[in-house]
């Protein structure tokens, strides 16, 4: 069916794959090396959005009583996150599952002719992996992880860098994704965002931040999209 929306763009953690599982193991595996305290999966979902570095910074400051301050100029934060890099390498892509309909729908949109892109601020060697796991690997035509760029979301660049690619205006894009971060990043680009409540928003209510849609079942892309935008 022609649409008007010819590039789909989506975050990958709490949008297409529930990672959180995976990601807690490997911080508290990490935070055990350094003899600190294991964390909760709750905190860990409320620090998942902003890349490794803010999570571990997080986490961090969390189990040592220190402020997020001084664990960022702290030696051991670059300790912490070599060995994270480690232990998440060995977690990546075990315990995640996909969310409901994520493969049926993407499969679909791409037999439409839509081009499929992952804008994620997770690095892309985790981001490979994850998305090799789950068989997602060979369906989308770009994807851009946190270390792919010299900025990444709320940074709009990762949106832009598709839209330039693939030669679209950005009301001919949709980006699709579960927070706050997510939202900033399509608004500076002046991509309509549609989000998703059950991913990872920092406890966030995702209506808060004003998106142009929150949709709570992945298969309502289809129908809007084939509606238009």
């Amino acid at each position: 069916m022609e649409t008007s929306t010819k590039l789909v763009m989506f975050d990958l953690d709490g949008t297409l794959i529930e990672t959180g599982a995976e990601i807690a193991g490997a911080v508290n595996a990490t935070l055990a090396g350094f003899d600190f305290a294991a964390v909760t999966q709750t905190q860990v979902n409320g620090w998942i959005g902003q890349g490794t570095t803010e999570l571990l910074i997080l986490a961090l400051a969390s189990v040592s009583a220190t402020s997020e301050l001084e664990v960022r100029n702290s030696e051991l934060l670059s300790l912490v996150k070599k060995q994270f890099a480690e232990e998440y390498l060995l977690y990546c892509g075990t315990c995640s599952t996909l969310y409901p309909q994520v493969r049926e729908v993407l499969t679909e949109l791409k037999s439409r002719g839509v081009k499929l892109a992952v804008v994620t601020n997770k690095e892309m060697r985790y981001t490979r992996v994850v998305l090799a796991a789950h068989g997602l690997d060979g369906l989308f035509d770009m994807v851009i992880g946190g270390d792919s760029l010299p900025v990444k979301k709320p940074d709009p660049a990762g949106l832009l860098h598709c839209l330039q690619h693939f030669e679209l205006e950005p009301g001919q894009a949709l980006f699709v994704g579960d927070s706050s971060i997510d939202a900033a990043a399509a608004k500076h680009a002046g991509v309509p965002v549609w989000l998703l409540p059950y991913g990872y928003n920092m406890n966030q209510d995702v209506h808060d931040c004003e998106p142009d849609r929150v949709i709570d079942d992945f298969s309502a892309l289809l129908d809007g999209i084939s509606d238009g935008i």
